[in-house]
């Protein structure tokens, strides 16, 4: 939904990534080389897995397993990159060898890779994390005691559980702004969604129901990263990136990744700047009444600027009264709610 949101061009990262691996061998493979010693090497993986949403090769290169592998790739008797990955025997692991352990192609299928443990306030005694936990120290153990692996993986739990903390209350600040009607602007006064509607950017299903939030019951917003109130894009940034960056950091070993590049110091920047765009709204908002002044939100915040161009614009034009869904091919076509990827 994010790349719908956006015209083609301000996509074109997102599209030429996700529209590769699922489908050609050659994107991990190269097309005109087809060498497994090519899709072998951590660098391969770098084209798509690297960013400010999916920061998965910044946290390994500088990581030490990074570390290890950037100063000993050339000694063949080190990472011997000719062999088969189940024959593996490398001083230290590469991407591939922890997510597509032994050659399998299926990068869940040891529990190495699960974004809603690591960006939600996910309760990580659940019988389904304490599964998927047991069988990620079983990749780790291969170099190391199991003992080592589970405490490294409870500071990740830590590190995780306090972004968690911070972020709720980030997103709690932007809330209360939204339900006192003092976000500036509310999403009535802007230009309509990629789904042709006007739901708070933030609103989660069931979880922020009500004439408050907008939209239909248990329907979702979108997390927009335009045309929205600028208290709206940090609560974005802060569980997009900075929560992110704490997550990949602590999952991969890059402890200062974790903390000092965008991640720890950067959510806690972020909170500030939300209550500082709190706090300034709620005093213009009283200045404003004790004023007599009415304010009335910008034109260009109506017209989205590029906007036009999206779904959004077209719905609401030719199709009065409905939204994106009412012209889903089947119930649940583009719910927000997927169920997770079969291990």
């Amino acid at each position: 939904a994010w790349s719908i949101e956006r015209p083609p061009g301000d996509t074109a990262g997102c599209t030429f990534c996700h529209t590769s691996s699922e489908e050609r061998c050659s994107t991990c493979h190269q097309r005109h080389q087809f060498n497994p010693v090519v899709a072998r090497k951590s660098e391969q993986c770098k084209a798509c897995h690297w960013g400010k949403d999916h920061r998965d090769w910044e946290a390994y290169d500088i990581s030490i397993h990074g570390v290890v592998y950037q100063t000993n790739k050339w000694d063949p008797t080190q990472f011997d990159l000719t062999k088969k990955l189940s024959d593996a025997d490398y001083v230290g692991p590469t991407c591939q060898y922890c997510h597509l352990r032994g050659g399998h192609h299926n990068v869940q299928r040891l529990s190495t890779v699960y974004t809603s443990m690591g960006m939600s306030n996910a309760d990580r005694g659940a019988p389904l994390w304490k599964e998927k936990r047991d069988t990620w120290v079983s990749v780790c153990d291969d170099c190391h005691s199991p003992r080592f692996a589970r405490e490294n993986l409870q500071a990740m739990d830590e590190a995780c559980k306090d972004a968690g903390l911070k972020y709720t209350e980030t997103f709690k600040v932007a809330e209360n702004l939204q339900l006192d009607g003092m976000g500036e602007p509310m999403p009535k006064d802007l230009h309509p969604d990629w789904a042709g509607e006007h739901v708070w950017s933030l609103k989660i299903g069931a979880y922020h129901d009500g004439p408050g939030y907008g939209g239909a019951q248990g329907q979702s917003g979108e997390f927009r990263m335009s045309n929205c109130s600028d208290i709206e894009r940090i609560c974005f940034e802060s569980v997009g990136y900075w929560m992110t960056y704490i997550f990949k950091g602590m999952a991969h070993g890059s402890w200062n990744d974790a903390t000092y590049c965008d991640g720890s110091f950067g959510m806690d920047r972020w909170l500030v700047k939300a209550k500082v765009a709190s706090e300034q709204a709620r005093r213009f908002t009283a200045l404003e009444k004790k004023a007599g002044i009415n304010w009335v939100p910008s034109e260009f915040w109506r017209k989205g600027d590029w906007m036009n161009e999206l779904s959004g614009a077209k719905i609401v034009k030719e199709f009065p009264g409905k939204n994106i869904f009412d012209f889903c091919p089947e119930p649940g076509w583009l719910d927000t709610h997927h169920a997770p990827a079969e291990e």
